[in-house]
């Protein structure tokens, strides 16, 4: 990649991940862009499983360079014969290491970044939703910062966001419990895409859907939803519909 556009592509995306009792669900965009008239699109949602024993999965948002650096170096680390639990997510005890050693990837390549583009006064930035399951222990539920700290999901606060997260926030906080179902739960998170969508171009189609049930310890269901989806149109058709009618009902 040339030197000058490394630290110019941006992730200006929208990825959710909800924690429930039942176990994950999880959404993401896939719109990219370099500047007004480089729009492209690249996958945000990345699996590491080996079904029965774990699921890892990563949403990610920020410098598509960082970004795909710090997958690639993750893979990387899986790949190596002396690959171990404090060096591999694959190999690693817990999901609170997991997400340890990803946050340590993602801020030694987030310096060597910066470092790169000192000269060119630009600054490279990224955050990740990290979650999934090892076989006899939890669910969980992170989100990790370029400094490579992390927050938790709780049942307080059951959803993470990344990126573009303000437009699709209010429906989540006044739907989605740790009791929501993950069929409530996936018409949450599309209809939290369906207002970012309506209210920023830098967030667009297609979109990544995924569910991991709570110990299946793979990815439960996946589906790509792509631009004119009838069921998507039809949802989102219905939702704007509702909003006018309940609006048109409320008295001041």
């Amino acid at each position: 990649m040339p030197r000058g556009i490394l630290c110019q592509e941006t992730v200006m995306t929208y990825c959710v991940g909800l924690k429930l009792n039942e176990g994950l669900v999880l959404l993401s965009d896939t719109r990219t862009n370099a500047g007004l008239d480089n729009i492209s699109t690249y996958r945000k949602m990345f699996f590491f499983e080996q079904p029965g024993e774990r699921v890892i999965a990563i949403l990610t948002a920020g410098s598509l360079s960082l970004t795909q650096t710090t997958i690639a170096r993750l893979q990387e680390a899986i790949d190596l014969p002396e690959a171990d639990e404090t060096s591999s997510i694959m190999h690693a005890a817990t999901m609170l290491q997991v997400a340890t050693i990803i946050g340590q990837t993602l801020n030694r390549t987030r310096r060597e970044i910066v470092e790169q583009c000192r000269d060119l006064n630009q600054q490279a930035s990224a955050s990740m939703i990290v979650g999934g399951q090892r076989a006899g222990g939890e669910m969980r539920l992170f989100l990790v910062y370029p400094e490579g700290n992390f927050i938790e999901a709780t049942e307080d606060t059951p959803f993470l966001q990344i990126g573009e997260h303000k437009y699709g926030k209010p429906i989540l906080d006044r739907v989605v419990r740790p009791d929501t179902s993950l069929a409530d739960a996936q018409k949450a998170v599309l209809l939290s895409m369906d207002s970012t969508l309506r209210s920023n171009l830098s967030v667009g189609m297609p979109l990544d859907l995924a569910v991991i049930r709570k110990d299946d310890c793979r990815v439960s269901h996946k589906r790509r939803i792509l631009e004119g989806d009838p069921a998507f149109m039809a949802m989102s058709a219905a939702w704007s519909a509702a909003l006018r009618d309940s609006f048109v009902k409320v008295t001041i």
